[in-house]
């Protein structure tokens, strides 16, 4: 995987960049792994509007990926490498040995012709599947398990990859890519390596249209809007974000305020990630 940089024949290629894409060796995804996915244009089922900015983009079809990794002790081999347009890592498709396909997230170094397994008996090699208990301390990790059998849940975009830090009794302690350390039963899956993709964070779209692309609409500052629609809007004088605070649209403080409230699962966090 690397970026390229295209030549500046208009205002919009000037400093857009790519990825090459050189890792891809199937362009059609596997028919029947693959379901609609309708746009929602940021609705719900009533129609109404709950997340801003979405809308438009380009066709997409859902990719069905195993996250529950749970075919112990059947060897698969690495059929193709295919781009997902639902998520920035890449996807494997399996080929098992009883005739089963399946996607998984992509790890970084697994190639065409590899052969992975799951299970408590497989070696801890990229793209092995194993549960905690058995992977050894101080591995790369990703598409961890938060309850056991639920599938991965943690860790899961292009170039995550969280490691395993000690094991106490029943619990393991995971340092996550924010840097945040959390318990998380021995017996939950997780998966060898870190997820593929690792440049996905570093390109530049460089025109406003690749977004459009990707089903982004515009987002406009609150400090342009009409105080009607924007407590940051208005003019005369002093007023805007930072006067006296920078909030949302509804007026929720948008910057160093805590929203996490009255979690359950603040027991398992040992270390947060600030």
């Amino acid at each position: 995987m690397g970026i390229k940089q295209y030549r500046p024949t208009s205002p919009g290629r000037r400093g857009a960049m790519g990825l090459t894409f050189d890792e891809i060796t199937k362009t059609k995804p596997e028919k029947r792994l693959i379901e609609p996915s309708p746009s929602s244009g940021g609705r719900n089922n009533v129609g109404k509007m709950t997340m801003r900015h979405r809308g438009g983009g380009h066709k997409r079809a859902y990719r069905i990926i195993d996250f529950k990794r749970n075919k112990f002790g059947v060897p698969a081999r690495v059929a193709a490498i295919e781009y997902d347009p639902n998520r920035s890592a890449r996807l494997a498709l399996l080929n098992y040995a009883d005739g089963d396909k399946r996607y998984i997230l992509l790890p970084n170094g697994l190639k065409v012709g590899d052969q992975v397994m799951s299970g408590p008996e497989a070696e801890p090699n990229v793209g092995n599947t194993l549960p905690l208990a058995k992977i050894p301390l101080g591995s790369t990790i990703h598409n961890i398990e938060l309850t056991p059998q639920k599938g991965g849940q943690l860790v899961r975009s292009a170039g995550g990859g969280a490691q395993l830090m000690a094991k106490e009794g029943d619990w393991a302690l995971i340092r996550l890519t924010s840097s945040e350390v959390r318990r998380i039963r021995l017996t939950c899956l997780a998966t060898m390596g870190q997820v593929g993709n690792i440049d996905h964070g570093n390109y530049f779209l460089g025109k406003a249209g690749r977004s459009r692309w990707l089903g982004r609409r515009p987002i406009v500052r609150g400090v342009v809007k009409n105080p009607v629609d924007h407590p940051h809007g208005g003019g005369e004088g002093k007023s805007g974000q930072g006067n006296p605070h920078p909030v949302s649209a509804w007026g929720q403080p948008a910057k160093g305020y805590k929203t996490r409230r009255r979690k359950a699962t603040d027991k398992f966090i040992v270390k947060r990630r600030k």
